[in-house]
Order: C-alpha cells, then structure tokens, then sequence
C-alpha cells in the first residue's frame, strides 16, 4: 500500500525539484525516497522506477514550458513572438536548471507523440508563419532555434559567458536581433 501523503503528482513535483537541486542526472527513485524518509519501495506504487520517474519530470517540464511559452507569446507577431518564445525558455532554464534539462530528454516516439512537446513544435511553427518559410525550411529554422534556445541556455548556466565582455544579456539581445534577421532573409535553397 502506498505511503499516506503520497501521490504520482506530488513525486513527480518533488523530483522536478530534486532536479533543479542536484541536477536532472543524479534523480533517482532511491534518492528521492530518502527525501520523503520512505522505502524506495514506496514510490513504486507511483512510478515504476528512476527512468519513469526522469520521463515523467521531463513531462511535466514540457508541459510548464509550453504553459509558460503560450502565455508569452499570445497576442504577439513576427520578432516580438520570437523574444517573447527565446525568452521563456531562457529564463525557465535559469529558474529550472534541472527541469530545463529535462525537457530535452530524449522520449520514445509513442510518450512524445503525446507530450507538450508537440505544442512546442506547433508554436514555433507559429511564430515561423510570420516569417512566410516554406518546407523543408520552416523545419531547418525550427531546428535552429530549439539549438540556439537551449544551447545558449545550457552554456550559460554552466558559468561560461561570465568571464568576458560584453555580457551575456547584451549577446542574447544581439542573437535575437541575429536570429530575426536571419528569418526575414532565409536564404533561398540552392538548386541541384
């Protein structure tokens, strides 16, 4: 029998946030049963082991970032959208480190078909609209910006911008500015 108090959500929550502590890597069911003073035992009645325990941390991630990105980006257009979408995942990665790596976990194709992860493709396609890409470029930029996003968060957060001018705030604006520039003047697909 589960323990009282203990339910799929709550663990779930508590080893997103034993993420963001101890990073997304070091999450184990054994380590969060330490941290509710249960037998690892216990959270089997929640989740199945350590890996279902990250798939679901990286579930509920994708889910507050496409949350949080839908309510940035609602009523926005063209560059305004795409600051507003680059700047959710920039500072969910600051206020989430944990989190923020787990939503780039890699998920099988059937647990991502149903994922939030399917609304984030579903925004950039969005705000790319506005930038009028047709296929197969709109999925190159899309492929882009998660790159961009997710990898100038992650160096960030490692320390490695904080020894250099200029600082890391006045690079993000001029990457953005880059970045939609870029959009409105996609080069054109080089013919065979």
């Amino acid at each position: 029998m589960a323990r009282v108090g203990l339910t799929t959500d709550r663990v779930v929550r508590a080893g997103a946030e034993l993420a963001d502590e101890v990073g997304f890597d070091q999450v184990t069911a054994s380590e969060l049963a330490r941290r509710f003073d249960v037998k690892v035992a216990s959270l089997y009645a929640h989740v199945k082991n350590s890996q279902d325990l990250r798939t679901r941390i990286a579930l509920l991630a994708l889910e507050e970032l496409a949350d949080l990105a839908a309510d940035a980006v609602a009523g926005r257009a063209g560059k305004d959208a795409l600051v507003a979408f680059a700047n959710v995942y920039r500072d969910y990665g600051r206020e989430h480190p944990g989190r923020a790596t787990a939503a780039r976990m890699r998920l099988d194709p059937e647990t991502a078909a149903a994922s939030a992860g399917v609304r984030h493709a579903q925004m950039t396609r969005a705000i790319l609209r506005g930038y009028d890409l047709g296929e197969p470029d709109q999925t190159h930029a899309v492929r882009l910006l998660g790159s961009v996003f997710h990898g100038y968060s992650s160096l960030e957060l490692a320390g490695g911008f904080s020894h250099s001018a200029p600082d890391s705030e006045e690079s993000w604006t001029r990457i953005l500015d880059a970045l939609d520039a870029l959009l409105r003047n996609w080069p054109a697909t080089p013919t065979p």
